[in-house]
C-alpha cells in the first residue's frame, strides 16, 4: 500500500497529470464514459494533504478543458448534427437530444447552465446547441461560467474529503470519488425535481424526428 501511495504522490506532482485532466475534462464535453469528475476529484484528495497537484491549478486547467470540450461538441453538433454516429441513433441518445431540444426552446440559459453537472445531459445539450444554431456567443458566455462552477464544485469535494486521510492517499481517492458521485446523484435528482425527468427518464418526450428536424435546418 505504501507503494501505491509513494507512485501517487510522485505522479501527482509531474507536469503531465494537469494535461491529463484538460484532456480527460476535454473530451468529457462530447464523449461521456470519460470520467472528468473522478480525475479532478481524485487529485484534488491528494492536493488536499500532498500539496500535489496544486488545488488552484487543478481548478483553472479542469475549467479551461470542460470550457474547450462543451465548445468543440457545440461546433460538432452544428456541423454534423446529432445522428451522425452509431452511438448518437441509440434510444437513449436520441431520447437526451430530444429533451435537451425542448429544454432548449423553453430555458436555455438555466439548461446549459446545470447541463455541465449531468454526464449525459451535458453532451446532449453541448451538441444539439450546435445542431440548432443557438447563438454561439451566448453559448461561449453560459458555458465559460459553468466550467468555472463545475470546476470549483469538483475540486472542493475532493479537497474536503481528501483531507482525512493525510497517510493514505489511495483511500483518500476513492472516498472522494464515492462522495462525488453520491453527490452528483442527489444533484441529479434535485435538478429533475426543479426541471423536470432527466432524458433517459422523461416519458413525455417529443416525437422522435421533431428535434432531428429542426437540428437540420
Amino acid at each position: 500500500m505504501q507503494a501505491i501511495n509513494d507512485f501517487i504522490l510522485a505522479a501527482a506532482g509531474q507536469p503531465w497529470v494537469l494535461l491529463l485532466v484538460f484532456a480527460c475534462c476535454l473530451i468529457d464535453g462530447f464523449f461521456p464514459p470519460i470520467p472528468s469528475e473522478s480525475v479532478v476529484v481524485g487529485l484534488a484528495a491528494v492536493s488536499a494533504t500532498a500539496g500535489v497537484p496544486n488545488a488552484w491549478s487543478l481548478i483553472l486547467v479542469g475549467a479551461l478543458g470542460a470550457f474547450a470540450g462543451d465548445n468543440l461538441a457545440y461546433l460538432i453538433g452544428r456541423k454534423i448534427g446529432v445522428r451522425r454516429w452509431r452511438w448518437m441513433r441509440s434510444q437513449r441518445m436520441q431520447g437526451a437530444f430530444r429533451w435537451a431540444g425542448r429544454e432548449l426552446r423553453r430555458r436555455a440559459a438555466s439548461l446549459i447552465m446545470v447541463a455541465r453537472f449531468i454526464p449525459i445531459g451535458r453532451v446532449a445539450v453541448n451538441l444539439t446547441a450546435g445542431a440548432t444554431r443557438f447563438s454561439h456567443g451566448t453559448f461561449v458566455a453560459l458555458t465559460a461560467l459553468s466550467a468555472v462552477m463545475w470546476a470549483s464544485y469538483s475540486v472542493a469535494i475532493g479537497v474536503f474529503f481528501g483531507q482525512w486521510f493525510e497517510h493514505n492517499h489511495v483511500l483518500g481517492a476513492v472516498i472522494a470519488i464515492i462522495a462525488a458521485v453520491i453527490l452528483g446523484i442527489v444533484v441529479d435528482r434535485v435538478i429533475s425535481k426543479v426541471r423536470g425527468p432527466l432524458p433517459a427518464e422523461s416519458e413525455d418526450a417529443d416525437e422522435p424526428g421533431e428535434t432531428e428536424a429542426e437540428s437540420v435546418k
